[in-house]
């Protein structure tokens, strides 16, 4: 289903009775669906949302849209003659909660402000129309707390330091414990921080409240962890984010009342049953923050029977709505139940999957849209090791198995710590009470989250699963004292940073020391060692199997590998690779035949030479039949010789230094001296971009027709033993079309040596690779000598950017990506509009010579799911990758050939 588009009409303001679901755009996750559920006939509060729109004016300009404050005004008073009551009024306050929400959900990424409409006056209404004096404080301090943080820029930790004196003055642990009269003491030392820290009172009008908690939450989408947050999920930064203003309603009313979080299905296991956080006498965001331990959802059903069989048939009513797992926001008042928000749910890779083929059986979803419903990204992280229960380790706590996977490293007790270690190379596990949102630099850089706080709904649950980062939380016999960088484990036993930990979130185990790790089931099934139906298969290796099943029925991409060695080409067709798209022959030379292209690099004669190729030809030919043994009846693409020649000779500093040590010795260094003359004949000062590729078979007679003569001799071989070799001969770093078509010559005459001698007639299409900018913007007149092309996107990023790859990634891309400059690096994913308007030209170009030229592409961006859309959408033929990423490959081309507008399951 593709998304609405926004009303070209200037509205900045929609109430909730007006939008729907396919308005994201323009209302937000949030506010599209809160309009969703009241169409629905589900008992949400009455409200409206400003929408994105006005929030991308506020940011440009600096100032609100001129129209939004009387719109605001105008859905306020309607608002307030529904209600009955006045914003803030004295006797019977109407109270309003303001949120953000943008397209995306970004958990506790941006701002809210609770309770909005309470001051002093407006307090003793509360406190009347309630009967209950202590709710009305309880209100009250949470809103100077959050709009002190929120709006005013009050540091939040103040608020919890007076909040932690008032319970130990009372000698009591929870905040439920005090009573009104410290709540109301607790107000006067909030406004007391208020005026001290912000440099103003607290303010005491509800409509500046509500005005400015607005601005706050417009400028919260800029806020130093939001842009972080969209850097790692890659959502846009010029979306903006809508703002729902709804009537309050309150869950912190006594224990009749409460609040809650909701999954229609397991989001970890995907999984069907009752899942979700309950707790009694408290607002929504005291789930989310892990302050309090929840208890489970199911409790609810003892608590307040009427309220959870309303929940659970709200719940079944909005899954199928939706057709999805949804995640769900509630709150009880006295009994009544309220819907604060619902939203397609984030989800483990594992429940991604199950889920997606759950709902294909139930006939929610077909085929199409099951695809849609998992990504590449996911496949992989279930192809990551699992901990082995096997080996002798020591458990020392379990909490909740909120994000799986198998995480180990050195503890860390803070955000800081955990970014700058992990900067120096170490692999860390950040351990907390519980996160919040300021935690965010710190989770990204750890290999997983552990806390003693929070259930499968608290802050560091939803982020980790959004990330796919291990996380384990509510573990609470784990002491953690941040304070002294340590956590003390049931029998005494202190864990001290620094020290290693092992966390597992699919069992919620946590272990001293490092465990060791078994390959993953679904490795193991892609190997061909677990099969779908067996006894012992387990139900996700099942559920990939589908997936995989229905990817491979729908995409028009071929998939194959970036392969050197037969072993590795074995492997690359267990996981499903329809060939090899880059055999790197430069690999053929390294270990003992080193010494051998020395002698080839040393020759002064063309005798010599030929001897050092002769030498090598042999070589080169058993590896060649042993690749066309493994990929019998599929393509291998066989690029010839690419790097410089000096990468073939030892380092010139230990050569330097050995000749030295010879010298002084007197010992004989005839050989090291020749090549210490050698090393530095062949010096460069760029070498990638100097005598390579190409270059090097037209300056060194004879080294592109020795590998042309191997690789037709193998394939003759192996064809007269009865196979089927599909060889291709591929030209590194073409840059003119000469250059290709001397090469070609020379290749030619080879081929139709080797089928004289053998009587066997070969057929070895020959190609190039097109990785510079000049190859592609000449590609029609390279296609006259080319029957293919492979975009080398590694080497064609470099030159179009002007990137050494080598020196770049560590010197200068963390600060371009910490600025924005980058979304993500362009070796990870393809830059389209300047990289990527390279390869659509060149491809165009190269059919309008060539309209049956094969294209494929052998760079990184073979596996990376995001460029294998671009790849589709250009119309490449194939696209190949390293072995373990070619089920990702296969998945997302499947989903590229489906891909629906509709569908964005972030």
């Amino acid at each position: 289903m593709s998304e609405n588009k926004a009303p070209h009409v200037a509205k900045f303001v929609y109430d909730f009775t007006e939008g729907n679901k396919d308005l994201k755009d323009l209302l937000g996750g949030k506010g599209a669906n809160l309009a969703e559920m009241t169409n629905l006939g589900l008992p949400v509060p009455p409200g409206f949302t400003i929408t994105t729109e006005a929030c991308k004016g506020y940011l440009e300009n600096g100032e609100e849209p001129a129209a939004l404050r009387d719109e605001v005004s105008a859905h306020l008073d309607a608002l307030e003659a529904r209600m009955g009551k006045k914003l803030g009024q004295a006797d019977d306050p109407l109270l309003v909660s303001v949120r953000s929400g943008a397209k995306f959900s970004m958990p506790g990424m941006m701002d809210t402000v609770l309770n909005i409409g309470l001051s002093d006056k407006s307090v003793q209404g509360l406190a009347k129309q309630a009967g209950d004096e202590r709710f009305a404080w309880d209100s009250y301090r949470r809103l100077i707390q959050m709009f002190g943080k929120t709006v005013l820029g009050v540091e939040g930790d103040l608020f919890e330091e007076a909040l932690e004196k008032a319970k130990d003055a009372k000698k009591v642990k929870v905040d439920t414990d005090l009573e009104a009269a410290d709540l109301k003491k607790l107000v006067t030392a909030f406004k007391k921080i208020v005026k001290k820290e912000a440099g103003r009172d607290f303010p005491q009008d509800p409509r500046e409240q509500m005005d400015l908690a607005i601005k706050a939450v417009f400028e919260s989408w800029n806020g130093d962890r939001a842009k972080l947050y969209r850097r790692q999920e890659r959502i846009p930064h010029d979306l903006g984010t809508a703002v729902n203003i709804c009537s309050m309603v309150f869950g912190n009313l006594g224990p009749d009342s409460g609040t809650g979080v909701a999954f229609t299905r397991d989001p970890a296991s995907g999984h069907q049953g009752v899942y979700g956080d309950y707790l009694q006498n408290a607002q929504g965001e005291d789930v989310v923050a892990g302050i309090r331990n929840t208890v489970p959802l199911a409790e609810l059903e003892r608590i307040d029977k009427k309220s959870y069989d309303q929940l659970m048939q709200i719940m079944e009513t909005l899954e199928n709505h939706y057709k999805d797992l949804c995640d769900i926001e509630f709150t009880i008042e006295r009994g009544q139940l309220w819907m604060l928000q619902t939203r397609v749910g984030k989800r483990t890779a594992g429940a991604a999957f199950r889920i997606a083929t759950q709902l294909v059986d139930q006939g929610l979803i077909d085929e199409t849209e099951a695809l849609q419903r998992v990504t590449g990204a996911q496949l992989a992280q279930l192809m990551f090791p699992r901990f082995d229960e096997k080996t002798k380790v020591e458990q020392v706590g379990r909490g909740i198995a909120a994000s799986p996977g198998a995480a180990v490293g050195k503890a860390v007790f803070d955000s800081y710590t955990a970014v700058k270690w992990s900067r120096s190379g170490e692999k860390v596990i950040l351990v907390r009470r519980e996160t919040n949102p300021d935690d965010l630099d710190g989770m990204i850089a750890a290999e997983g989250i552990l806390t003693s706080r929070g259930g499968k709904t608290s802050h560091a649950a939803v982020v980790a699963r959004g990330m796919g980062k291990t996380c384990v939380c509510g573990a609470e016999e784990l002491e953690v004292d941040t304070k002294r960088r340590r956590m003390t484990v049931p029998g005494g036993h202190v864990v001290e940073e620094g020290d290693v930990i092992s966390i597992d979130g699919s069992t919620g185990k946590v272990y001293l020391g490092e465990v060791p790790v078994v390959p993953s089931p679904v490795v193991e099934y892609f190997e061909g060692r677990m099969h779908p139906g067996a006894d012992d298969a387990d139900e996700l290796v099942e559920a990939v199997h589908r997936m995989m099943a229905f990817a491979d029925r729908k995409r028009r991409l071929r998939v194959r590998a970036n392969a050197d060695n037969a072993e590795d080409a074995l492997r690359a067709r267990r996981f499903g690779a329809q060939g090899i798209g880059l055999c790197r022959t430069e690999h053929m030379f390294l270990g003992e035949r080193r010494e051998m292209v020395e002698k080839l690099i040393l020759a002064d004669t063309g005798e010599e030479r030929e001897a050092a190729l002769t030498e090598l030809l042999p070589l080169q030919k058993k590896d060649f039949v042993e690749l066309f043994e493994a990929m019998d009846g599929l393509p291998v693409t066989i690029r010839l010789l690419d790097p410089p020649l000096h990468e073939f000779l030892p380092d010139i500093t230990e050569l330097s230094v050995r000749v030295a040590l010879a010298e002084s010795r007197q010992e004989p260094h005839e050989n090291d001296l020749r090549l210490l003359q050698a090393v530095h004949r062949l010096h460069e000062q760029n070498p990638m971009l100097g005598l390579r590729g190409v270059r090097l078979g037209l300056v060194i007679p004879g080294l592109f027709a020795m590998q042309v003569r191997a690789i037709a001799e193998a394939a003759a071989e192996r064809k007269n033993a009865k196979g089927d070799p599909r060889a291709e001969i591929m030209i590194p770093l073409v840059g003119t079309v000469q250059e290709l078509e001397i090469v070609r010559e020379e290749a030619d005459k080879v081929i139709a040596e080797v089928q004289a001698a053998t009587g066997t007639e070969l057929k070895l299409a020959i190609g190039t690779m097109i990785e510079l900018p000049r190859a592609a913007l000449t590609a029609g007149q390279i296609a006259e000598a080319a029957e293919f092309f492979s975009f080398g996107t590694n080497d064609l990023t470099q030159t179009v950017w002007g990137f050494s790859r080598d020196d770049v990634e560590a010197s200068f891309f963390t600060a371009y990506l910490e600025k924005g400059i980058f979304g993500v690096s362009p070796f990870e994913t393809i830059d389209k509009d300047g990289v990527g308007s390279l390869v659509k030209l060149a491809a165009e170009a190269g059919r309008r010579t060539r309209p049956d030229l094969k294209l494929g592409v052998c760079g990184e961006h073979g596996g990376d799911p995001e460029s294998v859309h671009f790849f589709h959408e250009v119309g490449l033929d194939y696209v190949s990758c390293s072995p373990f990423r070619i089920p990702v490959a296969r998945l997302e081309a499947g989903r590229a050939a489906t891909q629906s507008t509709g569908s964005d399951h972030r």
